[in-house]
């Protein structure tokens, strides 16, 4: 692939945000990556991929970011007539408008693109609209095929499920499942979940952009109000609201800028993507897919992986996608996390924004915030909790439900800047 770089990442504080509007978080986090970028304005800018996934339940069901940017293309702020992709991928979102920006400038289409996600997923009063916008993650046209798979997965695990009573827990139900199993088959226990939880709220405690900026201990996560066995709430992702971008560009472009911002621009190695099944709970994840395919376009291997970011919308999640990177034994998550191996200061930091569950997941703009921590980490400027010189970074971002896999899946790896 040819070289693509990240020259500007921006991502604005998660959380409970009713009063801001879909076009105040477009314009926070644009102008923010602007500015890390050093540019004034967009003009450079050639494309944009506008990720979203909940405007449809204001009524806005198509163009999206066009709507969102109307106001910067007035004040001059974004160049006019610049074609925008609006892409909707369930949690996954803002890693496809990634993977299409950087798709952009590596086939020499353009030389600079955008990507960004933006949501809003809090509505005081009004739970049916969040629950509406989670519901559009699952096949709605069949439902009786993901009932019937459920149904079967929750006898064999030894739990209960009915989507006509779960409320909002349909989706926590399904992770609840996949961790019941992977207790029985090899041993997983749910102090070692809450170890997870507790080290990503010390992680996002050390985050100004998380929505939990507290710390949890593990007798406090194990003590937590139950969503859904093993899970308690300390271990599941919280509903809110923020947006998050990149600036994409080219060799030849960054080549033209001023010295400061090239030393500061991170390279990306790998943007790949998977698509999900209904799967068996001994097969493999499509995250593994997506993982070797990154691994290869990137010529590297687990093992050289620094630090990781990965969709951990419940704690569980994150001790199944260190077995699906590679970066511990199949089975073996659980005692991997609960070793420290993915805390600050550990073999393989995972996480040290603080997750979904601390810092927070605005579905579609979960992914690009990913994007942007792994930036400030290889940059060196991601303040206490800094990894010590990372040189290779991983994101994982999987979006909607099919059975047990993610619908899509995104693996991005990252390497520092140039000395």
């Amino acid at each position: 692939m040819p070289d693509v770089y990240i020259i500007g990442a921006h991502s604005t504080p998660f959380g409970k945000r009713p009063a801001d509007t879909f076009r105040n978080l477009t314009r926070e986090t644009y102008l923010g990556a602007l500015a890390d970028a050093g540019l004034e304005t967009g003009d450079d800018i050639e494309f944009a991929w506008f990720g979203n996934c909940g405007m449809g339940t204001f009524g806005q069901a198509c163009i999206r970011g066009q709507t969102c940017f109307t106001p910067l293309v007035n004040e001059g702020l974004f160049p006019e007539r610049v074609p925008m992709i609006n892409v909707e991928g369930g949690c996954a979102t803002a890693s496809m408008a990634l993977n299409g920006a950087v798709k952009d400038v590596a086939s020499g289409a353009t030389k600079v693109s955008l990507a960004i996600g933006v949501e809003k997923t809090f509505f005081k009063g009004d739970a049916d609209k969040t629950q509406e916008i989670f519901s559009a993650g699952i096949d709605q046209l069949d439902p009786e095929e993901w009932h019937e798979y459920y149904g079967r997965a929750a006898k064999e695990t030894g739990k209960h499920f009915d989507p006509q009573t779960g409320g909002g827990t349909v989706f926590m139900d399904t992770y609840a499942m996949q961790a019941a199993w992977h207790m029985q088959k090899f041993g997983t226990t749910q102090a070692q979940i809450a170890a997870g939880a507790s080290k990503n709220h010390w992680h996002g405690s050390m985050n100004p952009n998380a929505q939990y900026r507290f710390e949890v201990s593990v007798e406090d996560a194990l003590a937590d109000r139950e969503i859904s066995f093993p899970l308690t709430r300390s271990m599941c992702a919280p509903i809110g609201d923020g947006a998050a971008s990149a600036i994409v560009c080219s060799a030849d472009y960054l080549a033209a800028q001023p010295a400061d911002l090239q030393k500061r621009a991170v390279k990306v190695e790998a943007c790949q993507m998977t698509g999900g099944k209904y799967r068996s709970f001994e097969e493999p994840g499509l995250s593994m897919k997506a993982a070797q395919k990154a691994y290869k376009q990137a010529g590297v291997k687990p093992a050289d992986i620094d630090i990781a970011e990965v969709h951990d919308a419940t704690s569980f999640c994150e001790i199944y996608q260190a077995e699906m990177m590679g970066f511990c034994e199949i089975g073996e998550g659980g005692k991997y996390v609960e070793s420290g191996a993915t805390t600050l200061g550990g073999k393989k930091p995972i996480n040290l924004s603080g997750g979904l569950v601390s810092k927070g997941h605005p579905v579609g703009a979960t992914g690009l915030s990913m994007i942007h921590e792994l930036t400030l980490q290889l940059r060196g400027e991601a303040g206490d909790r800094q990894a010590p010189a990372p040189r290779y970074a991983l994101a994982e971002n999987g979006g909607g439900v099919m059975g047990f896999d993610e619908a899509a899946c995104a693996v991005t790896i990252l390497s520092a800047p140039e000395a």
